[in-house]
């Protein structure tokens, strides 16, 4: 009973001032107003003061006193201390400590004085009582309470219960029936009653019950009923019992509960008159059944969900109909009604909020108010709390709203004057009325609107404290919106406004919040009501029933049923539309062109159902072969490029998806990114780019949308413009071009795991398309100030972000182009100067101000050792600059102009289109022909400044302060390869630019070199590229070719482009010597033979492509040769051994790998048909070699001589051609394992083409231990020293002689390329004819002056620069103009199939061992001896058509070869055993030599194959330590092969045109 304790001071300091205290606390108590309440709190009070004087703690007398002065406060005070000590009594007679019980009764025999007797005696125990001595025996007292009970409760009092006067009840009857409008209250009429049930002996309980009925048909007089009942009951139970059997009364089946009942019961729970717990259990049905009820319901709905989605039988039909016959028989039954929702409603209609919740909550979710009466109801009273901040906040302009009238009612919750007090019950309202404010349209929309209008304050408000409530309102709005709002939407029937307007306020969130309700709403809210169970049900099976019938033809009557559909539902709707996606690629179109009828809720929801489409984990992005990405990604992808262009849908979502997924490492999601770029923005990325959309693809902006692509896509403004805007607003432009460019890598080395090699390959592509693509789109959409602010320098890019250099550069390009351009037009405005002088200079002003920062920044990017070589300057200016800066496409915008002209006539000559559409489409047409013309134009001003700037910059490009080779290496591997298969345009960009460089007259830059590097070894290259790759590979070759080819076909087109230009010098001197007279340049027949060796080089790199049997190198092969097509093959024997090759392929693949054979019959069948425009070999360069005149004097990296012996020599059409470069296979690894010694012993010396130099010492010694085996066939030699040959040799020997100890390691590196194959020749002939040994010694116009000339000018050259001097190579030079072919024929023969490979170049031309000097020698002799023969031959050809100048010219040859054989008799035997051994091991090693050609070579080949294998198997192990270079090997096996033919055709008589060499 203590509920307040007495402060222990007070006990203490009592006579101080606790006394005062207490007494001033009673008298506080007995002051408040509460009822019932100020009685329990006095009685604690006099309770604990009581219970201190039991315990001892205060004295008798002091209690005493202050007990007396209470008395005085109440009149029921004496009342109130004897229910205390009624209390006192139970608990100290229980106690066994006797003192406190005599305090106890010493306490109340105290307050005997101010207690009367009476009230303890009917309080106190009997014990009691006779301890204080009030009753005499205890015993006795309690048998007379026993007896005065009986009396009371037992005995029946004689007397009729039905003596009350029926005339009592009338007259109750009439006097609660009256007018109550005037004076009457219900007091008076009180008064009456109790009158009339005093007069009339009326039952106090019929009486209330009567005055019930009346309340129940007079309801609108509640304020006077309900006091009239406040004032007349004295027990609530007894009112409760009475309603209760009210209730109890329709509960029968078939009966109704009036509403009247319900009424008068929520009155009475409202007043507190009676509690609902009492009433509650009266009612029907019980609460388990309402539970059970909600469950049956639940599992109706999802049975008939199921109904929908299967397939049912005819047979099932009809027992089905069957069963819902009986069902709708049994609700004929009517159950008696809900009377626990008959009450809720009423209390919902007067107000009372408090009661209605703790009824709803004895109830399953969403049960009370799926009833709609209910509903309807709680709506009503939502109307009125939330009506005053509506018309504040929410309210349109200019509506005027419907007046909503307040409830009479004090009691209802109070309406809501700001956003704060939505919390105190209006969403929880909203929250138990949950999807069915559905009923209420208008609610409906006043809620969405408040929700507005609180975002705009969300949105204004700074505050941190004002922040911290907004983000809680901000919460239970959304809250509001995932439980109410969609699922609402849902059960309204097709209600576009409603959509519309809840987009209003969710367009205000972001994103992420709008997706997490979809998500709720999509995947939770159908499963929480049978309605909506049954409503999801519905949506799919009509989106079955439009989907079967969607065709192109009817999209427009589809896309209305769409439409509506969407409205409510539009998740599901979208959820079974994106699956038939998936698994139906061709309904993309016609489904995109129905979605025109959505609304823009409709629109985002679909967003996000294509995103959570795509991150469906359960579905694999891979087919099952793993080598492909599967089909359902690649159609949403598909469907997301054309639905987002198509319709203004939000695109951070889908953007930030893809986002997420590189950052997560995963790049199958670019296929969308792609998708939406391509459609949006019209910029399409594909290898299969025709020549004329590549060609536009180099102009500016209108020509690219114009004829750049397959498809002209118009309209792309306003999409690319929403594209543009998402990626900024949410700052993602950079972050994916960072993750792409990463990924790309990642691809391969992360991503990678056990996917299998060819989808790598595909990621990859993708990954790098992508990047170009959107690269391309930022680039020509971003302003200039939104792009430089967004990009980082170049060092920043790539030392922070660790992105590739191409990808680097790619994205910093357009950033330069704007700075330039701008800085550009600063200088002009600031010097108004209208000279073009002036705006060159202030060009190169702007590009030298932009671009000196980028210099700098390069620097970090590569070790300092590389710009040795390539200057910073040159390296930015390559990355730097595009195809539009080089070149004017003027066919191309003469291409578009004339189409626009078509187009223009077409128009006026169709009389079927309206005057007013013709004159629109002709201006269309005109203007977009000035804005081609005018772009011309500008891009024309554009690449002259952009000229005249490299004009001026050239000269400090390139350093070469190490070798020419080396500059060159350094080219291809850090700008041209790099950057040739970034993109198509970039292919050709690197072509173009070579040859730019070399039509510059760039200092140190070997145009030859670079050519030949790039054509000679494409294994490696082709080998590591993807499919994507190889198009743009095969296309910069295809460039490439083009320019050479030009330069092949005409003399005059020769001489003009490369004829004294640096790049085609074939001596390189010190550096910063670039000049040259003509003896330096390479002629144009020389040129043409190495052209065939480069068309050779690429025919067996194919062919050993093709027979590797790998996937990547076939296909990268095929597709390669498939771009080149227009320029090779041009040689009809290579054509041929590429067709067989590919026949090959093609009956290999078949039925193995169908994509290949695929690709290798549609390059077969090209071949073929350009077959008609191949040419013989002798055609293609001229064959026939002349007389040679001297030999070549040493070499360095120059095409044409390193690598290869200076040979001119000619093959069959076999092929044999071929074999002249077999050597370049050591470095390849793409020949027999013969071939690898040298390739292994080429690695001693170092990498920048300059092997170490041969000591004096090693060279004697080397020549002593060969005298001696040199004398022993001296006496083998039948014509040694006595021939003009051997005369020539020795005077070279000499020469060779004399030169220091130290020279320089280029001119021995010539000597030991010099072809030896001429010796094998000349063994064979003198074998088969004494004749043509004669002939051959009167028949060699030999140029010992030139040699001489060599051996001066290295000498002079080689002390102190070593380092920079690069190498020599010499042509032969006639002496006089009469001699004009023959001096092409012996250029052709020192250029042929001589040119350094792209991989070996460094190793097998540069880097020859030290003790290979030895073979220096015989290389010298032996070309002479050999061009001997085949000059007299020649000769004998010749000797009709060349006059007697030539033969004047003989003569004194023949006197210098007289010269020649006097210095030459010295070593005759030494030379003669050297030419002897290395004819032996050249032929073991060419006959173990395989050539690219077909597998059917003529049998005269096999036969000499076979001699020169038999003649030289003796030889080959004593001379393997000597072996030289792999190009001399290989010609000595045909100078042989020739040799036996002379014998052939000497042998029949006939007479062949051509020559096998």
């Amino acid at each position: 009973m203590a509920t307040l304790i007495l402060p222990g001071e007070w006990i203490k300091n009592w006579e101080k001032s606790g006394k005062h205290e207490f007494v001033q606390l009673c008298k506080d108590l007995t002051e408040k107003t509460d009822h019932g309440s100020e009685v329990r709190d006095i009685q604690a009070a006099l309770y604990e003061l009581s219970w201190q004087v039991v315990q001892g703690n205060l004295k008798l007398d002091l209690a005493t006193s202050v007990l007396g002065e209470m008395m005085e406060l109440r009149d029921d005070m004496p009342s109130i201390l004897a229910d205390v000590f009624s209390i006192l009594d139970l608990e100290t007679s229980a106690l066994e400590e006797k003192i406190k019980r005599e305090h106890y009764t010493s306490l109340v025999g105290a307050c005997l004085f101010f207690v009367p007797e009476v009230i303890l005696k009917e309080r106190l125990d009997p014990e009691t009582l006779e301890s204080l001595g009030l009753i005499k025996q205890a015993h006795q007292f309690n048998q007379k309470i026993v007896k005065i009970k009986t009396k009371l409760f037992y005995k029946q009092q004689k007397f009729n219960l039905l003596r009350e006067e029926n005339e009592g009840y009338a007259k109750l009857i009439t006097e609660l029936g009256q007018d109550l409008s005037g004076s009457i209250t219900s007091h008076l009429v009180l008064e009456s009653i109790k009158s009339l049930i005093g007069c009339f002996n009326l039952d106090p309980n019929r009486v209330l019950d009567i005055i019930l009925e009346v309340y129940e048909s007079r309801s609108d007089q509640d304020e006077f009923f309900l006091s009239l009942i406040k004032s007349y009951m004295c027990e609530p139970l007894t009112l409760c019992h009475i309603l209760g059997f009210k209730f109890k009364f329709y509960q029968e089946p078939n009966e109704e509960t009036p509403k009247s009942l319900y009424h008068i019961a929520a009155a009475l729970l409202h007043h507190n008159l009676i509690e609902l717990e009492d009433l509650y259990v009266h009612l029907m049905p019980v609460d388990a059944t309402i539970v059970e009820e909600h469950k049956r319901d639940i599992t109706e709905a999802k049975q008939i969900a199921r109904k929908l989605v299967m397939v049912v039988l005819p047979s099932e039909k009809s027992e089905d109909k069957d069963k819902e016959k009986e069902k709708e028989e049994e609700k004929n039954d009517k159950p008696p009604d809900n009377q626990k929702l008959g009450l809720l409603e009423a209390l919902l209609r007067i107000g009372d909020w408090h009661h209605a919740q703790s009824i709803m909550d004895q109830m399953p979710s969403f049960y009370a108010t799926s009833h709609k009466a209910i509903a309807l109801a709680l709506c009503q009273l939502v109307h009125l709390t939330v009506d005053p901040l509506y018309r504040r906040s929410g309210l349109p302009k200019g509506a005027k709203g419907r007046v909503i009238h307040p409830l009479r009612n004090k009691r209802a919750p109070r309406p809501a004057e700001n956003f704060e007090d939505l919390r105190r019950d209006t969403f929880s309202m909203m929250c138990y009325l949950g999807p069915h404010l559905s009923h209420d349209a208008i609610l409906f929309a006043k809620i969405v609107r408040l929700g507005k209008g609180f975002m705009k304050e969300y949105q204004s408000e700074n505050r941190p404290d004002g922040r911290e409530k907004m983000e809680t309102l901000l919460s239970c709005f959304l809250c509001i919106a995932d439980q109410v709002l969609l699922p609402s939407l849902s059960l309204m029937e097709c209600n576009a406004c409603m959509s519309e307007e809840v987009w209003g306020l969710f367009k205000l969130f972001p994103y992420q919040h709008r997706y997490r309700l979809y998500g709720q709403w999509k995947n939770e809210t159908y499963t929480s009501h049978p309605l909506l169970v049954k409503v999801k049900a519905t949506t799919v099976e009509r989106a079955k029933y439009i989907m079967k019938r969607l065709t192109k033809e009817n999209v427009k009557q589809s896309g209305r049923q769409i439409g509506k559909l969407s409205h409510s539902n539009p998740t599901i709707l979208f959820d079974y539309m994106l699956s038939q996606i998936q698994w139906y690629d061709n309904l993309i179109v016609p489904v995109v062109d129905s979605l025109k009828y959505l609304t823009s809720l409709n629109y985002d929801v679909l967003a996000y159902c294509i995103i959570e489409a795509l991150a469906n984990p359960e579905k694999e992005k891979m087919k099952h072969d793993d080598t492909t990405i599967s089909s359902w990604l690649q159609s949403l992808a598909s469907l997301c490029g054309a639905v987002f262009r198509k319709y203004p849908i939000e695109l951070a979502g889908l953007l930030q998806y893809v986002t997420n997924q590189l950052k997560a490492g995963k790049s199958f999601d670019l296929l969308i990114l792609k998708e939406v770029v391509q459609k949006m923005a019209g910029i399409e990325i594909t290898d299969e780019m025709t020549s004329e959309q590549l060609e536009a693809m180099t102009g500016g902006e209108q020509l690219k949308a114009e004829g750049g692509y397959f498809g002209q896509i118009r309209n792309t403004k306003k999409s690319s413009q929403r594209l543009k805007d998402a990626l900024l607003d949410h700052e993602l432009a950079l972050p994916l071009c960072l993750l792409m460019a990463q990924q790309r890598n990642g691809v391969v080395f992360l991503e990678s795991g056990e996917k299998h090699l060819k989808l790598v390959g595909h990621l990859y592509d993708q990954c790098h398309d992508t990047l170009v693509q959107f690269g391309g789109f930022l680039a020509s959409n971003l302003s200039t100030e939104d792009y430089i602010k967004r990009v980082p320098s170049i060092d920043i890019l790539c030392n922070q972000f660790h992105t590739p250099h191409d990808a680097a550069f790619f994205l910093s390009r357009p950033m330069y182009a704007h700075q330039i351009l701008s800085k550009y037009d600063e200088l002009k405005k600031a010097e108004k100067g209208n000279r073009q002088q002036q705006k060159v200079h202030k060009y190169v002003a702007a590009c030298e101000t932009v671009m000196t920062p980028v210099h700098e920044a390069v620097m970090s990017l590569h070790p300092a050792r590389v710009w040795d070589d390539i200057r910073p300057q040159f390296y930015a200016t390559f990355w730097s600059l595009t195809m539009y800066d080089l070149a004017v496409p003027h066919s191309a915008y003469d291409r578009e102009v004339n189409k626009l002209k078509v187009q223009i006539k077409a128009i006026e000559d169709n009389s079927e289109i309206p005057m007013n559409k013709k004159k629109k489409e002709k201006e269309r047409c005109t203007a977009l022909q000035e804005k081609l013309q005018e772009e011309e134009k500008k891009q024309l001003e554009h690449v002259q400044r952009v000229l005249h700037r490299l004009k001026l910059e050239k000269d400090n490009w390139l350093l070469a302060k190490s070798t020419k080779n080396e500059t060159i290496t350094k080219f291809l591997q850090l700008c041209l390869f790099p950057r040739c298969i970034f993109s198509s345009i970039d292919a050709v960009y690197c072509a173009r630019f070579v040859e730019l460089v070399h039509q510059q007259k760039t200092p140190n830059f070997c145009t030859l070199l670079c050519y030949d590097r790039v054509f000679s070894a494409i294994i490696y290259t082709v080998a590591s590229c993807t499919e994507n790759e190889s198009h743009r590979y095969g296309r910069f070759l295809c460039c490439m070719l083009e320019t050479v080819t030009r330069w092949h076909s005409d003399r005059a087109i020769y001489e003009k482009e490369c004829v004294n230009y640096p790049g085609f010098l074939t001596i390189f001197r010190a550096t910063g010597f670039d000049g040259g007279n003509k003896a330096d340049q390479l002629d144009y027949e020389n040129f043409r033979h190495v052209v065939h060796k480069w068309h050779y080089m690429l025919t067996k790199a194919s062919v050993h492509c093709l027979e590797t049997g790998d996937y990547t190198h076939i296909r990268n092969i095929l597709i390669v040769l498939t771009k080149i097509l227009p320029c090779y093959p041009k040689v009809l024997n290579l054509g041929q051994a590429l067709e067989c090759r590919v026949h090959k392929i093609c009956l290999e693949e078949k039925d193995k790998r169908p994509d290949l054979y695929a690709l290798a019959m549609g390059y077969s069948g090209r071949l073929k048909s350009h077959k008609a425009h191949m040419v013989p070999e002798n055609e293609f360069h001229h064959k026939e070699q002349p007389a040679r005149s001297a030999t070549p004097a040493s070499q360095q990296n120059g095409p044409g001589s390193t690598g290869k012996p200076a040979s001119g020599t000619s093959k069959t059409d076999e092929g044999t051609s071929e074999d002249g470069e077999r050597g370049k296979d050591k470095a390849q690894g793409t020949t027999k394992p013969v071939n690898k010694a040298n390739s292994a012993a080429a690695k001693v010396t170092t990498s920048n083409g300059n092997g170490a130099l041969n000591s004096t010492k090693a060279v004697k010694e080397r020549d002593d231990k060969e005298k001696s085996g040199k004398e022993k066939k001296e006496k083998k030699e039948k014509t040694a020293g006595s021939t003009p040959e051997t005369k020539a040799e020795s005077r070279r020997e000499k020469l060779r002689d004399e030169r220091p100890g130290k020279e320089e390691r280029p001119a021995r590196e010539g000597k030991e390329k010099t072809p030896k194959a001429d010796r094998e020749k000349v063994k064979a002939e003198e074998k088969s004819s004494k004749d043509d040994k004669a002939k051959a010694g009167n028949g060699e116009p030999a140029e010992p002056s030139r040699e001489r000339d060599a051996t001066k000018e290295s000498k002079s050259k080689e002390k102190g620069e070593r380092s920079a001097v690069t190498a020599t190579i010499k042509s032969p030079i006639p002496r006089s103009e009469s001699a004009e072919s023959e001096r092409d024929h012996k250029r052709r023969k020192l250029d042929s199939h001589s040119s350094p490979s792209h991989s070996s170049s460094v190793k097998d031309n540069s880097n020859e061992p030290k003790d290979s000097t030895s073979k220096h020698h015989a290389n010298y002799n032996s070309v002479s001896r050999s061009k001997s023969r085949e000059r007299e031959t020649e000769k004998k050809e010749s000797d009709g058509t060349q006059g007697r100048s030539k033969e004047k010219k003989e003569e004194k040859e023949r006197k210098e070869r007289k010269r020649d054989h006097l210095i030459n008799e010295r070593e005759p035997s030494l030379e003669s055993k050297r030419r002897k051994d290395e004819n032996g091991t050249n032929s073991s090693k060419n006959s173990k030599s395989e050539s690219p050609s077909c597998d059917s070579p003529l049998s005269t080949e096999k036969e000499k194959t076979k001699r020169s294998k038999s003649s030289s198997k003796e030889k080959t192990d004593s001379v393997k330590p000597e072996r030289t270079s792999s190009g001399g090997k290989k010609e000595s096996r045909h100078d042989k092969e020739k040799s036996e033919k002379k014998e052939k055709r000497d042998s029949s008589g006939k007479e062949e045109k051509k020559q096998y060499p």
